[in-house]
């Protein structure tokens, strides 16, 4: 009887000791949450030194969970193509909405992305041109970039979203009669884009290469975010820049990829994330970082930071961003066939 009460014992602190440690992986997982964010290469510092952070804390305030990041920086259609290819990004932090349309083509975002108040976005900026100190070149707008032996950088569309962004603002701002030709003639703004073009000496694979090349000290000028001209100037780089007098406005979309994030279980920290981002405290962050904020009131309180623009559009001007990927980066796309030209006749 005493064996028999000794064995039951012991296995009765066996299973004790299992369940514990059972217990104990419940509550480490259920404390414990990670959180794959794919962005475009421009938000790196905001994200990394200050949003990331500040979720974190709010998370565990909220939830009482730990939120472990795992990043990816890349241009914006190379990150939305690597999302589609099978890199499982829980959020898609990216340069543009046709991006995000691309990962929702592919079924993996299933949800209207666009439903928010702020149509999805969650920062914005402005195309302007980065000028070394004094701007020595004299560039003070748009029509300047066509002068003859002008070195000039600015990304390259294939794998660039900013890229996009800075050839639809030239060539919408010569559509609109800002850039020395005449307001609504096509063929003349895709001639001025052209002569533009022809002076662009390297292409980088994203925005952020782009600015890092120029500042090696390659390069009269850079067509380039406003933020990233601001980060680089606040970092010590002695460069300045030029704001056209017609530019267009960058809106950046972020979205909750909803199959990966079912997959692992992160829907939850996933939403509020996307959601936190449009907080009054992540929208001044987004501020303090150069990105022109889409919430009103932070918008009001910022504005002082940000000069204005005589001309400022959206993308709509150009019948939004499917019939611009169409029509201008397509196969026989304007841009397209205005490269080809140009590498011919080298």
């Amino acid at each position: 009887m005493k064996t028999y009460l000794m064995n039951f014992g012991c296995w009765t602190l066996f299973f004790l000791v299992i369940c514990l440690q059972a217990c104990a992986r419940q509550e480490n997982k259920a404390n414990k949450v990670t959180l794959i964010l794919g962005s475009y290469t421009a938000p790196r510092e905001v994200y990394g030194k200050a949003i990331l952070p500040m979720f974190k804390d709010y998370w565990k305030k909220r939830t009482g969970q730990d939120v472990q990041f795992q990043t990816s920086y890349q241009g914006s259609g190379a990150q939305a193509r690597a999302v589609v290819g099978g890199f499982e990004a829980d959020v898609a932090a990216l340069a543009l909405a046709e991006d995000i349309d691309r990962i929702a083509e592919a079924g993996l975002i299933t949800h209207d992305w666009k439903a928010d108040s702020h149509g999805g976005m969650v920062s914005r900026s402005i195309v302007v041109i980065a000028v070394r100190r004094g701007n020595p070149k004299g560039i003070r707008d748009w029509p300047d970039l066509a002068l003859p032996g002008l070195n000039i950088l600015t990304p390259d569309p294939k794998t660039s979203g900013g890229a996009m962004w800075n050839i639809n603002a030239i060539y919408g701002a010569a559509l609109r009669g800002f850039a020395g030709v005449a307001g609504g003639d096509a063929a003349a703004a895709r001639g001025f884009l052209k002569s533009v073009f022809r002076n662009v000496s390297v292409m980088d694979k994203g925005a952020r290469e782009s600015l890092t090349t120029y500042e090696k000290g390659i390069g009269d000028v850079a067509i380039t975010y406003e933020n990233e001209v601001l980060i680089g100037r606040a970092a010590g780089q002695p460069y300045e820049y030029v704001i056209p007098r017609s530019t267009l406005l960058i809106e950046n979309p972020a979205a909750v990829v909803d199959k990966y994030a079912d997959k692992h279980g992160s829907r939850d920290v996933a939403e509020a994330f996307v959601d936190f981002l449009s907080h009054e405290e992540a929208q001044r962050a987004y501020a303090k970082y150069g990105l022109r904020p889409v919430n009103p009131e932070v918008a009001r309180e910022t504005e002082s930071q940000f000069p204005p623009v005589d001309d400022l559009w959206k993308i709509d001007f150009l019948g939004g961003w499917k019939k611009v990927i169409s029509e201008l980066y397509g196969p026989q796309g304007m841009f397209t066939q205005v490269q080809r030209e140009l590498q011919a006749s080298k």
